[in-house]
């Protein structure tokens, strides 16, 4: 039987947006790279990490659609966006960072759409007693 190539490459969200332009400036100040835009789709990246951007908005779907971002430094991250004063420029919801019972230290940022990101870092396990 010949052996099969099932390596994957990427995979990336396609993130929705309501003003597509307002959602590509707010990105870009959370420190995201745009790496390249056309009409209906942005595609965005750090680092590794990436997402497409789409022209595209059905409430029912940003509300529920959730990002989750693992990076180094939560605490760095959460005074990068506090810095750029994300919450006063794109009248958004942040709440600051909170150690999560899974593992993590994680805070919540919801773009001006809606979609919810969780901006975390492992923490150590703690153990049970």
């Amino acid at each position: 039987m010949e052996a099969l190539n099932l390596s994957a490459v990427e995979i990336k969200a396609f993130v929705p947006a309501r003003d597509f332009e307002l959602s590509k400036q707010f990105y870009q100040a959370v420190g995201f790279t745009l790496a390249f835009a056309a009409e209906d789709i942005a595609y965005f990246r750090h680092g590794d990490c990436s997402f497409l951007l789409q022209n595209f908005f059905a409430v029912e779907h940003a509300d529920n659609f959730l990002m989750h971002l693992l990076v180094e430094n939560v605490e760095d991250w959460y005074r990068h966006v506090e810095n750029q004063r994300i919450r006063e420029r794109f009248a958004v919801k942040i709440e600051p960072p909170a150690d999560r019972p899974w593992a993590m230290r994680d805070f919540l940022l919801v773009d001006p759409s809606g979609v919810l990101w969780r901006i975390a870092q492992n923490t150590p396990k703690q153990e049970s007693e």
